[in-house]
Parts: structure tokens; C-alpha cells; sequence
């Protein structure tokens, strides 16, 4: 069983940068994967970053040169450094978890993930 938190929005400027932090609690075996997803008002939810319990991190392309994901297994926390915030980047920004490693699903997939945090809301003005 796994829970997630999700902290650190906030309104900024565009080409300013936010941390988001995931605070995850896992009550067995660490989660697989630990991702952020986004969802903007009018648009479906998308894949923004996640991370694997060994560190390999994936990102879409849409964000790759302008983001960074970490992740402290000690801490239970995964963090998204974003850089060069645009007014596209403007979402609210889940965190996600998967309590095993998904079997029928991406990395990239909503479907692969069992646990999702409540948001954050990052608003980035022109």
C-alpha cells in the first residue's frame, strides 16, 4: 500500500523555476514507479516525468530540456525541478505511484499507476 503527497506549487513568472516535491509512504516494497502528471483546464491529463525505484527517469519531450526528477529513497520523496517555466506549463501537477511494476501499461500510461496525490497548482504568468 503506498500513499503520496504533493507540495511545492505556486505562481510564478515565465522562465522561473519551482521544485514540486512527492512525499510518498510505502507500507511494504518502495513503488516502482514515481511520476508527475499534469492536467491544464479544458485538456486531458498528461505524462510529465516519473522515476524508477533504481533512478532511471524518463520525461516527455515536450519537457526534457527543462526538467529534472530525483529521487531519495531514504527521504520516501520524489522531486521535479522545473526550469524555464513557460504559460503552457501551467497545470495541476500530480503526483503518481504504482504499488508493483505495472505489467500491461508504460510508464507513461495513467493506467499504470495506483496512487495518486490530490495536486499542486502551478500557474505561470507571461
Amino acid at each position: 500500500q503506498v500513499e503520496v503527497e504533493e507540495s511545492g506549487g505556486g505562481s510564478v513568472q515565465t522562465g522561473a523555476s519551482l521544485r514540486l516535491s512527492c512525499k510518498y509512504k510505502a507500507y511494504t516494497d518502495q513503488p516502482f514507479y514515481v511520476g508527475w502528471f499534469r492536467q491544464a483546464p479544458g485538456r486531458e491529463r498528461e505524462f510529465v516525468s516519473t522515476i524508477q525505484h533504481d533512478s532511471v527517469a524518463y520525461y516527455a519531450d515536450s519537457v526534457k530540456d527543462r526538467l529534472a526528477i530525483s529521487r531519495d529513497i531514504a527521504r520516501n520523496t520524489v522531486t521535479l525541478w522545473m526550469n524555464r517555466l513557460k504559460p503552457e506549463d501551467a497545470a495541476v501537477y500530480y503526483c503518481a505511484a504504482t504499488t508493483g511494476r505495472p505489467q500491461n501499461a508504460n510508464y507513461d500510461s495513467q493506467s499504470a499507476y495506483d496512487v495518486w496525490g490530490h495536486g499542486t497548482q502551478v500557474t505561470v504568468s507571461s
